[in-house]
């Protein structure tokens, strides 16, 4: 089959749902919303444009289930009601043609900016790293009534994304935010049921799935995001993924999403180890293939594969080849919107992404311009505006820097700093 039948094939999970194609928005954070975290009509915007370019699944970028933690300046947080009407015209859009859209849920945790938040929480009080100890306070570590809270909270975004008319949501259990705290030993060092053997750090997340499938009904799909490693001493291994992978299928998860890494060794935007790719990864496209493979000879549960991907042939064989289900796209989604609509006619594709260099180390180990530069073109597309396909340089680098100072600044001015 050529590539683009492949592509078009629809993909039908366990209970019954179908996404239409096997192309899949991965969540990359908008932005977008107020300053005071609420929804707005770019979102409305950006995601039928991705509908009408022919994605068949768009995973919204993480809507925070908790005002007081976010992870950036104009997170959306769903608490309450109060945008029902917002929420159903972004859902609304993301089904376009017939496609799906989830949302993707998420609390930051430790990585939550000084100037966002004075008092971050995490499983245990474990700073950061020496040289991200200036963005990043030290955490305090949470009570268990707190932690009760918080996996309440999930619960409550999701049966609000429910009503909306979002087909599904996705906790985020990846990159380093609280759900992969948890199931870090380094970043969790509690002694009491929510810490210690991998058992019990695995809690909190199925804590977090009962509860969502407790308040939402049959046919509302629930995924995760999850790390395959960490990539960091002393923290959430391979093995020990697989083994939450395992008991997360075992309760029925639709769909697991892999990627990797976190703030202090970003594997999600630098490649599989956080550093140099490998030859064989390269070959392959896909970061976490191989790591794919090792779920499929584990357990049968429907797999997404995020970070790689750079044409339709690398697509096409990795589906093919039945190690992922579905095609996790990111960064070629904010410059080509419409990429899967062309692969699906017939197009030869070569995605424009290439990687952003600043020449400054702290902003390059951290990836912050990799993450940056494509988040401001989401913001073109919310605007309707076309996205720019290739950076500026230092332009480029100035205009990130002097957005992301603005709007610290207007949200420490409205918490009254």
């Amino acid at each position: 089959m050529k590539a683009a039948e492949i592509l078009s094939q629809p993909r039908t999970l366990k209970n019954g749902s179908v996404i239409p194609n096997r192309f899949a928005k991965s969540a990359m954070s908008e932005t977008l919303g107020t300053i005071d975290n609420r929804v707005t009509q770019d979102l409305v915007r950006l995601y039928r444009t991705w509908a009408e370019g022919g994605t068949g699944l768009s995973i919204t970028g993480n809507v925070m289930v908790d005002r007081r933690h976010i992870g950036e300046p104009q997170n959306v947080v769903l608490e309450d009601e109060r945008d029902l009407a917002l929420l159903r015209e972004w859902a609304e859009s993301g089904k376009t043609g017939g496609n799906q859209i989830w949302m993707q849920l998420n609390h930051p945790g430790k990585q939550s900016p000084k100037m966002l938040n004075r008092d971050p929480v995490s499983p245990s009080a474990i700073p950061f790293r020496k040289e991200l100890r200036g963005m990043f306070a030290t955490p305090r570590a949470l009570s268990g009534p707190e932690i009760e809270d918080i996996i309440r909270r999930f619960a409550t975004s999701a049966s609000i994304a429910e009503k909306a008319g979002f087909d599904g949501v996705q906790i985020h259990g990846a990159h380093g935010y609280l759900v992969s705290q948890f199931l870090s030993p380094h970043h969790n060092q509690r002694s009491d049921e929510w810490g210690g053997s991998a058992d019990k750090r695995m809690r909190f997340v199925l804590a977090v799935y009962r509860a969502i499938r407790e308040v939402t009904g049959d046919g509302f799909n629930v995924g995760i995001k999850l790390n395959s490693a960490d990539f960091q001493r002393g923290g959430f291994t391979e093995e020990e993924s697989l083994s939450v992978i395992e008991a997360l299928a075992s309760e029925g998860i639709d769909l697991v999403e892999i990627s990797g890494g976190n703030y202090e060794n970003p594997a999600m935007a630098k490649g599989a180890e956080g550093g140099e790719v490998k030859q064989s990864t390269l070959a392959r496209e896909a970061y976490f293939l191989e790591f794919a493979e090792r779920v499929r000879q584990r357990v049968d549960v429907p797999l997404m594969v995020t970070g790689g991907f750079r044409t339709e042939t690398g697509m096409a064989d990795a589906i093919a080849s039945g190690a992922t289900d579905l095609v996790g796209i990111a960064r070629p989604l904010a410059v080509e919107p419409d990429c899967p609509q062309r692969i699906m006619a017939g197009e030869a594709f070569t995605s424009a992404v290439k990687p952003i260099r600043t020449g400054i180390r702290l902003i390059d180990d951290m990836a912050l311009m990799e993450v940056s530069w494509y988040t401001r073109q989401l913001g073109r597309m919310g605007k309707g505006k076309a996205p720019r396909t290739h950076d500026r340089g230092v332009l480029s680098l100035l205009e990130v820097i002097g957005v992301m100072a603005t709007r610290g600044v207007r949200t420490r001015f409205r918490a009254g700093e």
